[in-house]
């Protein structure tokens, strides 16, 4: 390798009206930024183009003399045709296990519980063992606290420097690449795939903005490459965003932040996917489904602590290739139009909304209510502006364009109507989120702060159902004191109350 180092502006302007500007800062500006009304600075710049010397470089038609033309290099030796720089050439797609062999087993909906991303992790424990020259596992020092330990049954983090006793699973050929450093791992990474190889990046969902800046130039480069008829497609890059923004109980309000995901939708509709798994089968559909994908970012948001599982895994599916769908068995509404349609994204935004259905069926037996989930967000977008997105026909044949929705979000509420505001439905939707509340508490303490709690969103459908307010009175003042009622047990034992903490779905 060689190395050129050089003043900065070198062969430019050494000095411009009296300051210098070779090798300073002003070299990174304009340095002549008056060519058009201040003769003397046309002067510099003529005198500063001759100095390239153009008649040695160029014969009288403009072209490259011959001379010049025939050092480049030819065929696969041009960089452009290096394999290395259009790694879509060296690209192999990886070779998965099946993913059906590591589903949780799920006899009836809401009633096992399972840690979706210590699931993965057996998945991609094999993932690596199949792949070991061509997939790597990234992260912030982060693979065991995500609850992907299970790699380490496989491979090592990758290390070359010195070791001492107290050091864990380090070796140089690891396929782990952990750094405490977001940048480094979103570099690593990027060239990963750009060199024709696959990988994932794990991070804990509030800290991934550190790379907000890289992601743009990656799905911009994807954006501009996929019209370059000689550039392959390349790998997706992977995200996987865990220890999120609903199960900081440790952390607090540092670690909770769901914006990522509002930052990754503002790219084109081509290249960004966002995921929102409901429980660990899901995610394994989700996971084999990104890996297996090219030009791409994907984007998905799974939690890391013992959740309950809601779909064996053929349902599981059936459902994320839908991106959105109807819960059959936790709706009563076959028979006609719902009076409510419940929908949630997100793992514990389902949990809230399930719980919240089932208090319905207790205290308003006569309401009709839809459930529907969204594991694929664009979904939500009309298809003219997402691939992904429904037609307005199918759109409002789920969430309708007359009952109220009360939509509980993983993130910040605002961005469910900002990917809806077209839709006929549109000024029914009611959408619950996170609000910048936060603190390190309890679980459900965490979604009362944000009003994404079962007993508020049961509220919510009180408020909003025609006709409901005025003669559920009675529950809605039961909902509320229940609110208060989590509210002291936590401050009085540190812990949610047996019956939240122990909720299982009861059909």
């Amino acid at each position: 390798m060689i190395v050129l180092r050089s003043p900065k502006g070198w062969t430019g302007p050494k000095e411009v009206d009296g300051l210098p500007v070779e090798g300073t800062f002003r070299a990174h500006q304009v340095p002549l930024a008056e060519v058009r009304t201040n003769p003397g600075h046309l002067a510099m710049l003529e005198a500063w183009m001759h100095s390239y010397r153009p008649e040695e470089l160029f014969d009288g038609a403009g072209s490259l003399v011959e001379e010049l033309f025939d050092l480049a290099p030819r065929s696969h030796r041009r960089m452009s045709a290096n394999p290395h720089a259009n790694g879509g050439v060296l690209l192999r797609d990886l070779e998965l296990p099946d993913f059906f062999d590591y589903a949780v087993a799920v006899p009836a909906p809401g009633t096992v519980r399972a840690a979706a991303t210590r699931v993965l992790g057996g998945f991609l424990r094999d993932v690596v063992a199949k792949n070991r020259g061509n997939f790597r596992l990234f992260g912030p020092d982060e693979t065991a606290s995500n609850r992907l330990g299970a790699v380490f049954e496989t491979t090592d983090r990758a290390w070359d420097a010195e070791r001492l006793p107290v050091d864990d699973h380090l070796a140089p050929e690891g396929r782990v690449m952990e750094v405490l450093s977001e940048h480094l791992c979103q570099g690593w990474l990027e060239g990963y795939l750009l060199t024709g190889r696959h990988g994932l990046f794990n991070c804990y969902e509030a800290f991934i903005h550190i790379v907000d800046s890289m992601f743009n130039q990656h799905a911009k480069w994807l954006k501009v490459t996929r019209d370059i008829a000689w550039r392959r497609p390349i790998a997706s890059l992977n995200y996987l965003l865990s220890s999120h923004v609903w199960r900081q109980d440790h952390n607090g309000f540092s670690h909770q932040d769901p914006g990522f995901i509002d930052h990754v939708v503002n790219k084109k509709a081509e290249v960004v996917r966002v995921y929102f798994p409901p429980d660990a089968n899901c995610l394994l559909s989700v996971a084999d489904h990104c890996l297996r994908s090219k030009n791409y970012v994907n984007v998905i948001v799974a939690g890391k602590q013992p959740e309950l599982n809601w779909l064996d895994i053929d349902d599981a599916i059936i459902h994320c290739t839908r991106g959105a769908g109807i819960f059959e068995w936790a709706s009563n509404d076959a028979d006609g139009m719902p009076d409510v349609v419940m929908g949630c994204c997100g793992d514990v935004p389902t949990l809230e909304t399930l719980a919240a259905v089932e208090l319905i069926r207790q205290r308003l037996p006569q309401l009709a209510v839809r459930v529907v989930n969204v594991v694929d967000l664009m979904r939500l977008q009309p298809e003219g502006e997402h691939p992904h997105g429904m037609s307005d026909a199918e759109f409002d044949a789920l969430f309708t364009t007359e009952s109220p929705v009360v939509f509980a979000y993983h993130g910040y509420p605002w961005l469910i109507h900002r990917l809806t505001y077209r839709r006929h439905g549109h000024h029914n939707l009611h959408v619950r989120g996170y609000k910048e509340e936060g603190t390190t508490t309890t679980p459900f303490d965490m979604v009362m702060l944000n009003d994404l709690d079962r007993f508020h969103l049961v509220m919510d459908v009180i408020d909003h159902v025609p006709g409901l307010a005025s003669r559920a009175g009675h529950v809605r003042q039961e909902m509320s004191d229940r609110r208060l009622a989590c509210r002291q047990y936590t401050r009085r034992f540190g812990e949610d109350p047996p019956d939240i903490r122990d909720w299982t779905w009861t059909p």
